[in-house]
């Protein structure tokens, strides 16, 4: 009996773990298998899964995509943003783009580019040359174009590539004049699909209102050119082999909003930027995607990955990219020995208010309350996901990643059901 009692005794304790309780709820309780539900947590001091639901099934991951550009970003990226790339030739200043999405954006401008351009004594001219890809990701929906969120990829973005409206403005101003008024119109402004000819309602609540413009080099010139009070031509040359690099804003102001508001641009274009640190011709994310796919995070079929991974676009907007809940503890783990972890954590939206876009949350916190949840979020139709690190009340910081995909309820059911889930987590273990 003295053999067998602290055995059962053991058996007992162990069976009524938090950690398993929880990985038998997860088999048996309807919150969680009444869709296609992954989980995935782990102590990385003791180096072992705490909880493994479903963890290396393939999920559809939507914006948790952005912890991937975050990694390519901080592998790629140096303190502060690669803006132009720029020769002098004779009386010319011929320059192209990085990539950066900062030149004039509406809501985090870097003048860098402008201050530089200004002061030139040169004739200015802009080359696309270094660009030829596709205006959109791959899987992309076609009929996202009039949304804020779908802005078209570019080599020198401009005006973060939106019409901003208002009550009483359209920025930039270039494009009043191609904007009708219509009382037959539905609400909002909406655009022409291979046109900047925008129609908006006479009716209607006034409200702020962000619309994509078809990108062309010319059309960036021109807008530039607007602001400088200066002429900007268009060439079409590549990039020199001695072309200099401007810098300009700190990399972790880019990275903060792109986490935090999850701005779609912001995490395609990192991409940009990290192909334009890698090579001083022609920028391919695509490229710069498969690398970091074979050859640095080793995740790919052919790099022999225990589950392989999908990965097409950075901001997570195409139901192409596939991740596994493993593969996002995997890429915490990367994230976490790359950066010092007050930086980290100042970077993710942090909880138990978590956001997703630019409003909802986990949950209201309590007054006072210390927050314990750093992590990226991800929705779109039938898809919620959130990965990140989870701090317990016995200061344990473990890595998870929770994934929903497959469900007919609202979203904002799945952020509920996942908040508890954490908070079981927070409490209990």
């Amino acid at each position: 009996m003295k053999v067998v009692l602290p055995f059962v005794f053991l058996l007992i304790v162990f069976g009524c773990s938090p950690a398993r309780r929880i990985n038998r709820d997860l088999r048996t309780k309807s919150a969680y298998n009444d869709h296609f539900t992954g989980v995935a947590l782990y102590d990385p001091v003791q180096q072992r899964a705490l909880i493994e639901y479903n963890a290396d099934k393939s999920f559809t991951p939507a914006s948790n995509t952005k912890l991937f550009s975050l990694y390519a970003g901080l592998l790629a990226l140096r303190d502060s943003l690669p803006v132009l790339r720029y020769v002098i030739r004779n009386d010319s200043l011929i320059f192209w783009g990085t990539g950066n999405p900062l030149l004039l954006h509406p809501d985090l401008p870097d003048t860098t580019a402008l201050v530089f351009l200004r002061n030139r004594p040169e004739r200015l001219f802009f080359s696309p040359a270094n660009y030829d890809g596709p205006r959109f990701g791959s899987g992309w929906a076609w009929d996202d174009y009039n949304d804020d969120y779908s802005p078209e990829l570019a080599s020198l973005p401009i005006y973060g590539n939106v019409v901003r409206f208002t009550s009483g403005s359209v920025n930039p101003s270039r494009f009043v004049d191609s904007t009708n008024v219509s009382t037959k119109a539905a609400g909002g402004v909406h655009r022409a699909e291979v046109s900047n000819q925008f129609v908006r309602s006479s009716g209607g609540k006034s409200t702020r209102q962000d619309v994509p413009f078809r990108w062309s080099a010319t059309l960036a010139a021109q807008l530039l050119s607007d602001t400088l009070h200066r002429p900007v031509g268009v060439v079409n040359v590549p990039v020199e082999s001695n072309a200099r690099l401007l810098r300009g804003s700190p990399s972790d102001s880019l990275y903060k909003r792109m986490l935090h508001v999850s701005d779609n641009q912001f995490a395609e274009q990192v991409l940009f930027m990290a192909s334009a640190e890698h090579t001083s011709g022609k920028l391919n994310p695509t490229a710069e995607i498969r690398w970091l796919l074979d050859s640095v995070l080793h995740y790919s079929a052919t790099s022999g990955g225990r589950t392989p991974a999908k990965w097409v676009d950075g901001s997570g907007l195409s139901r192409y990219n596939l991740f596994t809940p493993n593969i996002f503890i995997d890429l915490l783990g990367r994230i976490y020995s790359k950066v010092p972890q007050r930086r980290l954590f100042g970077l993710l939206p942090v909880g138990p208010r978590i956001a997703t876009g630019q409003s909802a949350t986990l949950r209201i916190p309590m007054a006072n309350e210390k927050s314990y949840v750093f992590a990226k979020s991800g929705s779109m139709t039938g898809v919620y996901n959130l990965s990140g690190y989870v701090l317990t009340k016995r200061n344990k910081l473990l890595y998870f990643s929770i994934m929903h995909n497959n469900f007919t309820q609202p979203v904002s059911e799945m952020r509920r059901r996942t908040a508890a889930l954490l908070e079981e987590i927070h409490e209990r273990l």
